[in-house]
């Protein structure tokens, strides 16, 4: 069997190319870019490219599938030379439910809380030694890999709505034909491919119809409670909201019929996270007992509403949340959990939705919870992605505070943080990106050493 990969160097395809290596595969594989930590990664396991680029001299006639990479584009000599030879060419997700097929596929969809869910349900699964495969959009403590490929019976899936691949403009979560599934929220993303809101909705309205079995849903959110209780398709239907529970002395507390259940992630988002991840679990013969049991040491996927460092009077977290809805669930979570702290949030508006003109006016009231609310964002970045141009004043105006802070320097955003005092004072950074280079670690140690 041999599979080769064109753009093996994202995140989600180098992983890929590892476990199907790890089961025995001849793996080879093409990029013309390499970055950490998939360089390494390709290169511990002998499949990083000796050249960069593409040719299409790789591509033979005894190869049996090509996976094809969302990065690649319609021209890619290497793709124009399998079309022509008649290869069997599949996008990532394709790939993966050829995988699966035979399998119990459970997929994980929504706007928000995707990976934390999906890393949820891996975490409890794995500690009661239930045997899985799985797909993951973030590294994971005690994974090695965001992808793994076995003879297990099920198999979770983490959906994406973004598009497949150059060819195949379904969104991922279409074509894994769950199962089970769990939708989370809707809130509008992706602009550059679903121009409007309708038209967005419309993707999870399909992916519900094509759930054979059952759907958790955060019966929380207006949209997805419509979108699943309009749906004609004859399957369970398990809502799920926030649960009861305490703060006491910065520690959340579940309150369930076992008792109080002491937990290391905190925020209503979180905490709603949990309980679908929980009636998941339960869809898969875990006991409430043995996730309760399990999901204490918790710690959270890697970049969501990660701990950098924390001493006595200070706390400093990075998050992924870049969208309006991730953004306002993500201040709301640090601020309630530390209701005596004021909280410096900064965000990087970094995508494509979220540089966008048109698009900035859904941030509106995203950061009110915050004392101090700062965004940055690079001009560079709005005129490569060839985008409106913005100005400050205009993201003043649209956040909905005359008291944000906005920088188009990153350097100058970190000399405000420098200068400001952190006692009884937390920092929560949020970005899909890294504020032009910042060390968040490095930052955090010279803030409150």
């Amino acid at each position: 069997m041999k599979v080769h990969f064109i753009a093996i160097g994202g995140s989600a395809m180098h992983n890929l190319a590892i476990a199907l290596h790890k089961k025995g595969i001849e793996v080879t594989g093409s990029d013309d870019y390499f970055f950490e930590p998939s360089k390494g990664r390709l290169a511990k396991y002998g499949l990083l490219p000796k050249k960069k680029g593409w040719f299409d001299n790789r591509i033979t006639t005894d190869i049996d599938s090509i996976i094809l990479g969302m990065a690649a584009q319609i021209d890619n000599p290497e793709l124009l030379k399998a079309k022509a030879l008649g290869l069997n060419i599949y996008s990532y997700p394709e790939y993966l439910y050829e995988q699966s097929k035979d399998k119990i596929r459970v997929v994980i969809g929504g706007s928000h809380g995707k990976t934390s869910i999906t890393a949820m349900i891996l975490h409890v699964l794995q500690k009661v030694n239930v045997d899985f495969d799985y797909m993951v959009g973030a590294q994971l403590e005690g994974f090695e890999t965001m992808v793994q490929i076995t003879n297990a019976d099920i198999m979770i899936l983490e959906g994406d709505e973004y598009l497949s691949s150059a060819l195949d403009r379904r969104p991922k979560f279409h074509l894994y034909q769950p199962n089970i599934a769990l939708l989370s929220g809707i809130a509008w993303d992706h602009i550059n491919v679903f121009p409007t809101y309708e038209n967005y909705v419309t993707q999870f309205s399909t992916f519900v119809d094509m759930i054979s079995d059952s759907i958790v849903y955060c019966a929380i959110d207006d949209e997805v409670r419509r979108v699943v209780e309009l749906s004609k398709n004859d399957i369970k239907k398990l809502p799920y909201n926030t649960p009861k529970h305490v703060i006491e002395n910065g520690v959340t507390f579940l309150e369930t019929e076992k008792g109080r259940v002491p937990l290391m992630v905190f925020g209503d988002h979180n905490l709603q996270n949990l309980t679908g991840a929980r009636l998941i679990c339960n869809q898969l013969n875990v006991s409430d007992k043995q996730f309760y049991n399990a999901i204490q040491d918790f710690s959270g996927a890697s970049n969501r509403l990660e701990l950098i460092k924390k001493n006595s009077l200070t706390a400093i977290y990075k998050d992924f949340a870049h969208s309006p809805s991730k953004l306002k669930a993500t201040t709301e979570a640090v601020k309630k959990q530390y209701a005596d702290r004021e909280l410096v949030a900064c965000m990087e508006l970094h995508t494509y939705s979220s540089l966008n003109k048109e698009f900035i006016e859904q941030y509106s009231g995203s950061m009110d919870l915050a004392d101090k609310a700062i965004v940055y964002y690079n001009p560079e970045i709005v005129e490569n992605k060839r985008l409106e141009e913005i100005s400050p004043d205009y993201i003043k105006q649209h956040f909905g505070r005359e008291d944000v802070f906005v920088f188009t320097d990153s350097k100058k955003m970190v000399e405000l943080l420098k200068n400001e005092y952190w006692e009884r004072k937390n920092l929560l950074l949020m970005s899909s990106g890294n504020f032009h280079g910042v060390d968040f670690e490095a930052l955090a140690e010279e803030l409150i050493g």
